[in-house]
């Protein structure tokens, strides 16, 4: 297949963001992409229509954590990083199609992004800005005067008042919580407990119990070809090769199968 036969299959030319991913489309253009020599001007074309046609996702995915205090287009920024190693990384020959690979890979840039940068508690973007300008003179003052400036010091160092540095002094301490591996015994009794021993954890059951109620209804409505391939490959954990030899298609046909069906299971999921 040609980059031109493949651009005319391109998905919708609607905003990106309201585009859905066209899973079908993802596969051939890899196809085509592991077929064409490093670094060639058709590798270099396809990997952009790669990248155009799953931006979405990534879009998608970035909206997720929005309200949480960070910007959304320093969210879609981290969101496209993720997608770029997602595709870089992706191995259509292990039988997991794309979109199942990306998720994991996106969200999980995503979620360094808040655990590195973000701040811990909800802060009011002036206190934001506020407490980067008194970091930004606080050292320098300190060399200047040989001491520690005071509030009233810094306040007028950046022409603010002092009882707003006082408050963003207080919320720097959103910034850098307390790690969940601080020692609980800091009396020095060397129990060795910490922190994260005193946080519940989630019951994994539950989660599949309501993940199962939602789509036994949906499931039924799958054809009875393309739910036995569902079994095979999520209940039985076979690879894709093996689902074709086993229905006697081949594992691109198997791919796609597999990959229109969960399309459809998630836009049913979405619209119920």
């Amino acid at each position: 297949m040609t980059v031109a036969e493949i651009d005319s299959q391109s998905v919708g030319r609607g905003p990106a963001s309201t585009r859905r991913i066209d899973e079908e489309h993802l596969a051939e253009l890899f196809d085509a992409f592991r077929g064409c020599s490093a670094g060639s001007d058709q590798a270099v074309a396809l990997h952009e229509q790669i990248v155009t046609a799953a931006m979405p996702l990534a879009q998608n995915i970035a909206q997720r954590f929005a309200g949480r205090g960070e910007d959304m287009d320093d969210l879609n920024q981290v969101a496209c990083v993720g997608l770029l190693q997602a595709i870089d990384r992706f191995d259509a020959e292990k039988g997991r199609g794309f979109v199942a690979y990306a998720v994991p890979t996106v969200m999980g840039e995503i979620r360094r992004y808040f655990r590195d940068h973000a701040w811990s508690t909800r802060v009011p973007r002036r206190l934001k800005d506020l407490t980067v300008a008194v970091n930004r003179v606080t050292d320098d003052l300190a060399q200047r005067l040989g001491r520690s400036p005071t509030a009233a010091e810094i306040a007028a160092e950046i022409g603010a008042e002092p009882g707003e540095v006082i408050e963003a002094l207080a919320a720097r301490s959103a910034y850098q919580p307390a790690s969940l591996d601080t020692p609980l015994d800091l009396a020095g009794e060397g129990s060795g407990a910490t922190l994260a021993d005193t946080l519940g954890e989630e019951d994994g059951e539950l989660a599949k119990s309501e993940r199962y109620l939602l789509l036994r209804p949906l499931l039924e409505r799958v054809p009875e070809r393309e739910r036995h391939i569902l079994m095979l490959r999520f209940f039985e954990e076979k690879s894709q090769s093996e689902i074709a030899r086993e229905i006697g298609v081949s594992q691109v046909h198997v791919s796609r199968l597999l990959a229109r069906t969960l399309a459809e299971l998630r836009s049913r999921l979405i619209d119920e």
